[in-house]
C-alpha cells in the first residue's frame, strides 16, 4: 500500500508553499494541480529541492470547470491504481476574496464566483478524490513510506477564522465569511462520512492559516498587528505540523496555524 498526497490548487501562495513542504518533508508522491502553465509550476515547485523529480506529478484543473476535477482524477487513478495506493495527505486550498465593508458593495455576480471557488470547489474535489481515500479494511502502509505524513490519512479544506460566527465581532466581507463558514461545514460534513466509510482510516478537517504575505493578502496587510504576517513557507510548515498532530480526537473540526481550535 502506497499513500500520495495532493496538492490543489498549488501554482502559489500557500498551496505552493505546501506542495514544497511535501516534497520536502515526505517521500510520498505529490500530485499538485493548477489552471496553466503546468510546466513552468512544475520547475518552480522544484527548483532548489534536492528530490526525486518523478514523485512530482502536475495536473491541470480548474474548480470552476468540474470536467477538469474529473479529467484530473482520472489520471490519478491510472497513475496510482487502487487498492494498491491511496490518497493518504490533500490539501484543498481554492481561494478568492471580495471585501465588501457593507450590504450596499455586495455584487451578486462576485459573490456567487467566491461561493463557487471557495466553497463548491472543495466540495467537488471531495467528490472526485474521496474514493482515493482508504477505507475500513484497507491494509496499511509500510513504516517507511509514511515517513512526515499523519498516520491517519487527512483531508484538509482550506477555512479562515473569519468563516467562524462566534467569532464575528467586526462584520463585513460578508461573502467571504459565508463561504469559509461553508467550508467548516463542509469539513463535518465530510467527515461523518468517513466515520461511516473509512473508521479511524480517514479523517478531515478545516484550517486557518492566518494572514499570509501572499498576493491575495496584499491590500490589507497594513492593519495586521505586529507579528501576525505569515511567510507562506512558514505557514506550510506550520500547517503540515498541525494536521500530523490532531490526531483523530480532532477530526471535523477547524484549527488555526499554530494547533489552536477556531470554533464555529
Amino acid at each position: 500500500m502506497v499513500p500520495w498526497s495532493l496538492v490543489s490548487p498549488a501554482s502559489r501562495g500557500i498551496g505552493f508553499a505546501l506542495a514544497r513542504r511535501i516534497l520536502q518533508t515526505t517521500n510520498a508522491p505529490l500530485v499538485a494541480t493548477a489552471r496553466k502553465d503546468l510546466a513552468s509550476t512544475k520547475q518552480k515547485l522544484l527548483e532548489g529541492l534536492d528530490v526525486d523529480e518523478t514523485r512530482l506529478t502536475i495536473l491541470s484543473l480548474d474548480v470552476l470547470d468540474e470536467s477538469t476535477i474529473a479529467t484530473a482524477a482520472t489520471a490519478c487513478k491510472e497513475r496510482f491504481p487502487t487498492p494498491s495506493n491511496h490518497l493518504h495527505l490533500a490539501f484543498l486550498v481554492p481561494g478568492i476574496l471580495y471585501p465588501e465593508k457593507s450590504p450596499a458593495q455586495i455584487n451578486a455576480d462576485h459573490a456567487l464566483l467566491t461561493f463557487r471557488t471557495n466553497t463548491l470547489g472543495p466540495m467537488l474535489l471531495l467528490k472526485h478524490f474521496a474514493p482515493f481515500l482508504p477505507r475500513k479494511k484497507s491494509p496499511s502502509p509500510e513504516e517507511d513510506e509514511m515517513h512526515g505524513l499523519p498516520s491517519t490519512a487527512t483531508m484538509a479544506l482550506m477555512s479562515a477564522r473569519v468563516g467562524s460566527v462566534s467569532d464575528n465581532r467586526l462584520g463585513g466581507w460578508y461573502s467571504y465569511r459565508a463561504s469559509k463558514a461553508g467550508v467548516n461545514q463542509v469539513a463535518k460534513t465530510f467527515d461523518n462520512h468517513l466515520r461511516t466509510a473509512s473508521g479511524d482510516s480517514a479523517m478531515a478537517v478545516a484550517l486557518h492559516p492566518g494572514t499570509v504575505k501572499t498576493a491575495f493578502s496584499e491590500a490589507f496587510w497594513g492593519g495586521v498587528e505586529a507579528g501576525k504576517l505569515f511567510e507562506k513557507e512558514w505557514v506550510a510548515e506550520q500547517l503540515v505540523d498541525v494536521v500530523r498532530g490532531v490526531g483523530l480526537e480532532g477530526r471535523g473540526r477547524c484549527w488555526d496555524w499554530a494547533g489552536n481550535e477556531v470554533l464555529p
